[in-house]
């Protein structure tokens, strides 16, 4: 599958947050849960710890790249929540992938 679903709803991250296997590096932390859709959804957050707004959104740009790269290897039926770390908008994006494609690894998420 190379596109996947946004998570929006605050229920959804507050369920991955209680109940979901957290995987985390220095740049990204990982919540990966099972899900009823059959479908792989994947919500991004990016706290203000993170800095202003120009650094939030890049943080964003560079993990949302990194799943539309990982995505065609990704499992169906998952909720994926990525939480981005204060270095996270400080790093080149390659090595974004190559974290979440660690932790996704390390979830037994990717076929």
């Amino acid at each position: 599958m190379d596109r996947f679903i946004p998570i929006c709803e605050n229920r959804d991250f507050r369920r991955a947050y209680a109940r979901g296997k957290s995987f985390v590096t220095p740049v990204i932390v990982v919540y990966v849960i099972k899900n009823r859709y059959h479908a792989l959804r994947v919500g991004i957050t990016t706290s203000k710890k993170i800095g202003n707004a120009v650094q939030r959104n890049r943080s964003r740009r560079v993990i949302r790249e990194a799943v539309r790269a990982l995505a065609p290897g990704i499992k169906n039926g998952y909720d994926l929540v990525l939480v981005a770390r204060t270095k996270t908008p400080f790093v080149k994006s390659t090595e974004v992938t190559r974290a979440l494609e660690q932790q996704l690894e390390k979830a037994g998420v990717l076929e």
